[in-house]
């Protein structure tokens, strides 16, 4: 696959650049935005994403997935995970997928993904992931409940660029396979809390309850087992873990 990049300094967001250049042009499957510093970094919707200028890693990639259903649409957030775990397990042990789309390192949040899809019909017409990684951030100050950053956890400076080229490599292979059953066992067997009962809180009721993960759904949906032994079902800010 062709890779096209465009670094910029500073950005308000790349994905929201990313969006507007591929607005005015049409860009090859595999373009890259990265950038240094995000003024208005995106986390999940009414979330920010903090990062210290030149430190992380800031990018998004332009994909034209047009064989993946709209139902499917899980899978780019499956591959993109497993993806950013492998390039990271060179470096680290403990690291895990946490449901849906963030990257953790034992109970500490390294890496969060938003990926955003533009429809035609039935199909996704193209699909914008970004990607921010902390790589050598050693002091974060917006709040965040568990940041971590690669520097912090293994004691050295790390080569941004490396890493980045280790993830796209992972990224474009997963893409050009796309073996959905294969992403979706290797998505689960790498999942945070995947063995035993945790504590989980219903948004909706505030109910906290205590369950097992049983599978996740094509769609995305994450299907939990309570100690009772009822099957409970919720998508993305449907649950919360406790």
């Amino acid at each position: 696959m062709m890779r096209n990049r465009f670094f910029i300094q500073e950005t308000p967001s790349t994905n929201n650049l990313l969006q507007e250049m591929a607005r005015q042009e049409k860009l090859p499957e595999g373009f890259l935005v990265h950038t240094d510093f995000q003024t208005a970094g995106k986390g999940q919707p009414g979330n920010s994403w903090e990062s210290e200028n030149g430190k992380n890693l800031l990018f998004s990639v332009l994909l034209y997935p047009h064989s993946v259903s709209i139902n499917k649409q899980f899978i780019l957030s499956q591959l993109t995970c497993l993806a950013i775990k492998r390039a990271l397990d060179i470096y680290t042990s403990d690291i895990t997928i946490k449901w849906s789309n963030d990257i953790y390192w034992k109970e500490r949040k390294i890496c969060g993904i938003l990926i955003e899809n533009t429809l035609m019909r039935d199909k996704i017409d193209k699909c914008i992931i970004g990607i921010g990684l902390n790589i050598n951030q050693e002091v974060f100050t917006s709040g965040a409940p568990n940041p971590i950053s690669l520097k912090q956890i293994t004691g050295k400076e790390m080569n941004r660029e490396k890493i980045l080229d280790d993830i796209l490599d992972e990224l474009f292979a997963h893409y050009q396979s796309l073996d959905f059953q294969k992403i979706q066992n290797d998505y689960h067997e790498n999942l945070y809390r995947k063995e035993g009962f945790h504590p989980y809180t219903d948004a909706r009721t505030k109910e906290r309850f205590f369950a097992r993960i049983d599978k996740i759904e094509p769609d995305g949906k994450l299907i939990l087992i309570t100690k009772s032994g009822e099957q409970r079902a919720y998508y993305f800010k449907e649950v919360i873990f406790s």
